[in-house]
C-alpha cells in the first residue's frame, strides 16, 4: 500500500534488482543528460560534458573505453547493481530512461505480430475512428515543439511525426540490440476460395476449428473425493470395524464419509468449467466459398486461408482479415465493451464477435487453438492450483495422519504383546484412530464459507468458488480494469470547449459537428452517439444534407455538405482528428494552429480526448476552425473513496488497462493512485509457440510490477503476466475483468473477479462475480472475507488442528500405557486391563461439537486491518497448548476416578466415595465433552481472554444446547457394554457429575491463561514472524 514516507523507506521489498548491462535507447542523447542521470553517485569526472555523443542499444560505443567504463559503473550503481534496494522513484526513472533489463540479457526483444494484436489495442479502445491520434499529436508536440518550432527544424508534417511515433513503438531489435528494418505483414488474402480437396489438406495440417476440451467424468470426480488423507483414515477405520463385525460403528463412519464426499463433489460442479463455457459460446456454422460457390458449412471445418462472408447478424467463425470495404462488429463477448467497432480492409476481427452492420468478404487468418479465443482457452486450461485453504487443511491432515497412524501402530503392537486377542486389540485401536480424525472438518469449513458467501451475494458479489473467500481475505494487490470498473464506461462531453471563431460557443460547435454526420439516422459510432446525444436537435431542423463523406481511416474525418433551407446558404462542415483538421486550414491561420496545438497538448496531458470541428462557407471557400469538443470517460463517483478504503485495509490497487498512457495517467492522478504508470513495451509476451510464460518472471520483472501504480496500452495477455509476476513474488493477487481477454488473468489470479456485465467466459473463469457497478462491492467483500477468515482460523485452531483432536489422541495413547484399570479395581468388581471409551461416545462428542461449530459462521469477528496470512507453526503451537492442557486435566481426572476406592484417593477425601467402573467411563466422557466445548470458547478469542470478546447469541445457544445434551446423556446413559466396554449413567451419583463440571470450569481458566501467555511470548519474540503484516511497503 502506498503511504507517505522518506526516501529511505521508499523501497521495493524482497526483490532481486534486474541487472542492467547496456542502454537501450535508439536515439542520440547529450552526454550531459547521462551525467544528470547518474548525478549524486560519487563525483564522476566526465570530460566531454559539452558534446553530443550518440549511443545505440549496444552501449556507449562512440566514447573512449576509459569513459565508457566510468559511465557504465555509474549507471550500474544508479540502477541497483550495488545490491541496494531501488526506490519506487528510481525504478520509474529507470523505466523512463530505458534502463530496465527485460529478460536478463540487456537487450530489447521484438514482439512478433500475433494475429493483428497491434490492432487489438486500438480496437479495444474508445473512439476507434480516430484511434489515439489526438493524444499522439499531443505527444509529438511535446517532443518536437509547436508548429513554429517544427517548421524551423523541418519537422512540420504532423501526420508524419505521428506515423514515426507508431513505427518507433513497434521498432525491432536483433540479438545485439541493434535496430532492424521493419518487415511487411506478408498475409495473403484469398479472393476465390478453396476447393474441397485443398481444404481437406489444410484441415489435416491445422486441425479442426474448435477448442480442445479435457473432460473428467463425473464418476471420477466423485471418486476423487475419497482419496484425500482424511477420507483414507476413515476408510481404514471402516475396514477395521467391518473386520471385527462392529456394524453400527461402521455405518456411522460410512454416513460421515459419503456426506463429506457429496458436499465436496457438489462444490466442485457448482463453479462450472471455464473452457466448456468458451466452447459452448462458439457459433457452429459459417458461409464459406468452396468449389467456386458460396455455401453454409460447419464452422469447425474452416481452415486458414478460407474465404468467408461476414454479413450483418452473422457470427465471426474464426480470426479473419477483412478483404475490402468495412463492417461494424460487436466485440462484447471478447472485451465486455458495449459499443460496436468499425473494421476496415486489413483489420483482423476475432472469433466470437458478431457483425452488426455491413457485409464483407474476409480471409480466415487463424483457426481453433491459434485464434484469440483459442489462446485464451489454453491459458484457462493450464490452471491446476489448489487454494490456500486447501493447502492449509492438507498440511494439517498430513500431520494428523502421520501422528495418528504412528501412535495407533504403537498401541496395537503394545496390546498384542500384552496378550490381548487380535479382535479386541483391533477394536481398541480403532477407538484411538477415530479419536484422531476431525470427521466433519470439510462440512463445517464449507458451511462457514457458504454462509459468508450468502452474505456477500446480498451485497452484489456472487461467489463461484467458496475457497476464494479465504483468498480474498489474504489479497494484498488488486489489478483492476480501468474502463467500466474505475470509470463509468461512458464518454461524456466536457464543459470546456475552446473556440477559434468569433461568436462560437459549445452549442454552435456541436451543431457543426452534427452537420458532419447523418443526424437523421441512428448514430453510426461512438463519436456520432456522443455528438448527436449532446446537440440541441431543434437547431438542425433548418438544414438539409446535400452530401456526406463517411469516415475513412486514410483521411480520419467525416464531412457534410448542407444547405440552410431558410436562407439557401450552403456550407461544409467537418469533424475529425485535430492534426487532420489543422491540415485543412490556410497558412495564414498560423495563430489558430498554435492555439489549437496548445489546447491539444493541455487536454492530452489531462487524458482528455479532443475532436476538432471546422466549417467552410460556400462550397469552395476556406476552412475555418470552429472549436475543439472535449470528452472523457470519468471515474465513478465512489471510486476514489473505494481505493482509499482498499489502501486502508492493506490492498494496493494497480490499474491495468489497454487505454492510452496519457488517459491512464490522468485517471490515476484523479483517483490518487500514483503517477508511476508504465506501458506494455516494458513487459514480456508469452512464448509464441508454447504459450508459456517466460521463466523467472518475478526475478526479472518484479521490481517494475511492484513499483508500478498501473500499466497502460496492454496486450490481452499482459494482465495475466503481471498477475503471475506478482504471484511469483509471494503476494496474493486479485484481478478484475469483463472480457474473454481478461479470462486468463481471472483464472490464474488468487482471486479472479468478474465485474458487472462481464462476458460468460469471464464469469466462468472468475471466482467472484459482481452484480453491482464499481469496486465498492470488492471492499465490502474484503472486510467480510477477513471476518470469515477469523472464524475459520478459530475453528481450525480448535478442531482441525489439535485442540480437540490431539487431546483425545494423546489422552487415549497415554492412558493405554500409564493407567491399567485392573490395577485399581476394588474387591467386588472386575475391571478391564486397559481404559478405552466406546466409539459411539466419541462419535457423539464429535457430532455435537461439529454441530455447534456450524454456528461459528455467525460469530462476532473483527476484520483484520491488514491482509490475512496463515501462520501454521504459530497456529500449531497455540492449538498444542490448548490441547495439552485439556489432555493433562483429563488424565488427572482419570487417575482421581481410578483411585476413588482407595482410602487416600481424592474422591474419598472429598467424601464422594468410590465410583463404579461404568460410571468412570461415563464421567470421562462428560469431562472430555465439556472440556471440548469450553475449549472452543477459548480458541475463538485468539490472544485475548475468553471473556474479552462476547460470542454471538447463536453460538452461545449452540454451546448451551450441546453441553445440555452431553450432560443429560452422561446422567441417563443406560447401563450397557458397547464395544465390550462397560458404561453406566451418573444419575445414581450426581455428586460425580457436579464434580466433573466444576473441575472442567477450573481447568478452563487455566487453559485460557496458558493460551494468552503463549501468544504473549510468541509476539514478544516474533515467533515465525507472527508480528509481521502482509502489505505493500512501496512508498511514494
Amino acid at each position: 500500500m502506498s503511504t507517505k514516507g522518506t526516501e529511505q523507506d521508499d523501497t521495493v521489498p524482497s526483490m532481486h534488482a534486474p541487472e542492467t548491462s547496456r542502454l537501450a535507447k535508439p536515439r542520440a542523447k547529450a552526454f550531459s543528460d547521462i551525467s544528470a542521470m547518474v548525478a549524486g553517485t560519487g563525483g564522476i569526472d566526465v570530460p566531454y560534458n559539452s558534446r553530443m555523443l550518440p549511443y545505440d542499444a549496444g552501449g556507449l560505443d562512440a566514447l573512449p573505453e576509459k569513459d565508457q567504463e566510468v559511465i557504465r559503473d555509474a549507471i550500474m550503481n544508479a540502477t541497483g547493481k550495488s545490491g541496494r534496494k531501488k526506490t519506487k522513484s528510481e525504478i520509474a526513472a529507470m523505466m523512463a530512461q530505458g534502463l530496465m533489463d527485460q529478460g536478463g540479457t540487456g537487450t530489447r526483444t521484438q514482439r512478433k505480430r500475433q494475429g493483428s494484436n497491434a490492432d487489438i489495442i486500438t480496437k479495444f479502445g474508445y473512439a476507434p475512428q480516430l484511434g489515439y491520434d489526438d493524444l499522439k499529436m499531443a505527444e509529438a508536440i511535446i517532443r518536437h515543439g509547436n508548429i513554429r518550432e517544427r517548421e524551423a527544424s523541418n519537422a512540420s508534417n504532423m501526420e508524419k511525426l505521428i506515423q514515426e511515433k507508431e513505427e518507433d513503438e513497434e521498432v525491432q531489435y536483433d540479438e545485439h540490440g541493434n535496430k532492424r528494418e521493419s518487415v511487411e505483414d506478408g498475409f495473403v488474402y484469398n479472393h476465390v476460395g478453396f476447393t474441397d480437396d485443398e481444404a481437406k489438406v489444410l484441415l489435416e495440417k491445422y486441425g479442426k476449428n474448435q477448442l480442445p476440451e479435457k473432460i473428467v467424468p463425473k464418476w471420477r470426480l466423485f471418486l476423487d473425493q475419497f482419496r484425500a488423507p482424511m477420507p483414507i483414515m476413515i476408510w481404514i477405520a471402516i475396514i477395521i470395524e467391518a473386520a471385527i463385525t462392529n456394524w453400527i460403528d461402521m455405518g456411522i463412519l460410512l454416513v460421515i464419509q459419503f456426506t463429506n464426499a457429496s458436499i465436496s463433489f457438489y462444490e466442485l460442479n457448482k463453479a462450472g468449467d471455464a473452457v466448456a463455457a468458451l466452447k459452448n459460446s462458439l457459433k457452429p456454422t459459417a458461409t464459406c466459398k468452396r468449389n467456386g460457390k458460396w455455401e453454409v458449412v460447419d464452422a469447425t471445418l474452416l481452415v486458414p486461408g478460407d474465404l468467408v462472408l461476414l454479413a450483418s447478424g452473422s457470427a465471426i467463425p474464426a480470426d479473419c482479415r477483412v478483404n475490402n470495404s468495412e463492417i461494424d462488429v460487436d466485440q462484447a463477448a471478447l472485451t465486455g465493451e458495449s459499443l460496436p467497432v468499425t473494421f476496415y480492409k486489413g483489420d483482423s476481427c476475432k472469433m466470437g464477435s458478431t457483425v452488426v452492420r455491413g457485409e464483407v468478404e474476409a480471409t480466415v487468418e487463424f483457426t481453433g487453438v491459434d485464434t484469440f479465443f483459442g489462446k485464451t482457452a489454453s491459458l484457462l486450461a493450464s490452471s491446476g492450483e489448489i487454494s490456500h485453504l486447501q493447502k492449509v487443511l492438507m498440511k494439517f491432515m498430513i500431520v494428523l495422519v502421520v501422528l495418528s497412524v504412528t501412535l495407533c501402530l504403537i498401541v496395537f503392537i503394545y496390546l498384542l504383546v500384552g496378550d490381548l486377542p487380535l479382535q479386541e486389540a483391533l477394536s481398541h485401536t480403532v477407538v484411538l484412530l477415530v479419536a484422531s480424525i476431525p470427521l466433519a472438518i470439510e462440512i463445517v469449513t464449507n458451511t462457514t464459507l457458504a454462509i459468508g458467501s450468502k452474505a456477500l451475494s446480498k451485497e452484489g458479489a456472487i461467489v463461484a468458488r467458496l475457497s476464494a473467500i479465504e483468498d480474498l481475505a489474504g489479497m494484498c494487490i488488486l489489478c483492476s480494469d480501468k474502463t467500466g470498473t474505475l470509470t463509468l464506461n461512458q464518454m461524456m462531453l466536457q464543459e470546456e470547449t475552446p473556440t477559434y471563431s468569433p461568436g462560437e460557443t459549445q452549442e454552435t460547435v456541436l451543431v457543426y459537428a452534427a452537420l458532419a454526420a447523418k443526424w437523421k439516422e441512428p448514430p453510426r459510432d461512438a463519436l456520432d452517439r456522443l455528438t448527436l446525444g449532446s446537440v440541441n436537435m431543434d437547431l438542425l431542423v433548418d438544414y438539409e444534407q446535400l452530401d456526406f463523406v463517411p469516415f475513412d481511416p486514410r483521411f480520419k474525418r467525416t464531412e457534410g455538405t448542407v444547405r440552410n433551407t431558410k436562407t439557401g446558404a450552403e456550407l461544409k462542415t467537418t469533424k475529425g482528428a485535430p492534426h487532420i483538421i489543422l491540415g485543412l486550414l490556410s497558412a495564414s491561420d498560423s495563430e489558430v494552429k498554435e492555439a489549437v496545438e496548445a489546447a491539444v497538448v493541455k487536454f492530452g496531458e489531462m487524458g482528455i480526448r479532443t475532436l476538432a470541428v471546422a466549417k467552410m462557407e460556400g462550397l469552395n471557400g476556406q476552412w475555418k476552425m470552429m472549436g475543439l469538443l472535449t470528452f472523457l470517460d470519468p471515474p465513478r463517483p465512489d471510486t476514489k473513496q473505494t481505493i482509499i478504503d482498499a489502501n486502508k485495509y492493506g490492498v494496493n490497487v494497480k490499474m491495468v488497462t489497454g487505454d492510452h498512457l496519457l488517459i491512464a495517467k490522468q485517471t490515476a492522478k484523479t483517483l490518487a493512485m500514483g503517477d508511476k504508470i508504465f506501458t506494455s513495451e516494458n513487459l514480456p509476451m508469452l512464448d509464441p509457440e508454447t504459450k508459456q510464460k517466460p521463466p523467472d518472471l518475478g526475478k526479472t520483472y518484479g521490481n517494475m510490477c511492484l513499483a508500478a501504480d498501473g500499466f497502460a496500452q496492454m496486450f490481452p495477455e499482459h494482465k495475466y503476466l503481471v498477475v503471475e509476476t506478482l504471484r511469483e513474488l509471494g503476494y496474493s493477487v486479485g484481478a478484475t475483468g469483463d472480457g474473454v481477454n481478461d479470462a486468463p488473468a481471472l483464472k490464474h489470479a488468487d482471486v479472479g473477479i468478474a465485474v458487472k456485465g462481464a462476458t460468460d467466459a469471464a464469469n466462468a473463469a472468475a471466482d467472484i462475480i459482481l452484480t453491482e457497478d464499481g469496486l465498492s462491492t470488492i471492499v465490502f467483500g474484503i472486510i467480510t472475507a477477513r471476518e470469515i477468515f477469523s472464524r475459520i482460523s478459530n475453528f481450525i485452531t480448535y478442531r482441525a488442528s489439535i485442540s480437540a483432536t490431539l487431546q483425545l489422541l494423546i489422552f487415549f495413547f497415554i492412558a493405554v500405557f500409564a493407567f491399567h484399570p485392573k490395577d485399581y479395581q476394588p474387591e467386588n468388581e472386575e475391571w478391564p486391563e486397559y481404559f478405552f471409551m466406546p466409539v459411539l461416545m466419541l462419535m457423539l462428542i464429535t457430532l455435537l461439537n461439529d454441530g455447534t461449530l456450524i454456528t461459528i459462521a455467525y460469530d462476532y469477528a473483527e476484520a483484520s486491518i491488514n491482509p490475512n496470512k496463515w501462520n501454521i507453526p504459530a497456529l500449531f503451537i497455540t492449538s498444542t497448548v490448548l490441547g495439552m492442557v485439556s489432555c493433562l486435566s483429563s488424565l488427572l481426572l482419570l487417575w482421581f476416578l481410578l483411585t476413588s476406592h482407595e482410602p487416600n484417593g481424592l474422591f474419598n477425601k472429598l467424601g464422594l466415595g468410590g465410583v463404579f467402573y461404568g460410571q468412570i467411563t461415563t464421567a470421562v466422557y462428560l469431562k472430555v465433552s465439556v472440556s471440548d466445548f469450553l475449549t472452543l470458547f477459548s480458541a475463538r478469542t485468539g490472544p485475548k481472554f475468553f471473556w474479552q470478546i462476547r460470542p454471538a447469541t447463536i453460538l452461545l445457544m449452540g454451546g448451551v444446547i450441546a453441553l445440555t445434551i452431553s450432560s443429560l446423556l452422561a446422567i441417563f446413559w443406560p447401563t450397557s457394554e458397547p464395544d465390550g466396554i462397560l458404561t453406566e449413567g451418573l444419575k445414581t451419583n450426581m455428586a460425580v457429575w457436579g464434580f466433573v463440571w466444576l473441575y472442567c470450569l477450573v481447568w478452563w481458566f487455566i487453559q485460557d491463561a496458558a493460551k494468552v501467555l503463549t501468544y504473549h511470548y510468541m509476539y514478544k519474540y516474533n515467533f515465525n514472524n507472527i508480528s509481521a503484516v502482509v502489505k505493500m511497503k512501496v512508498i511514494e
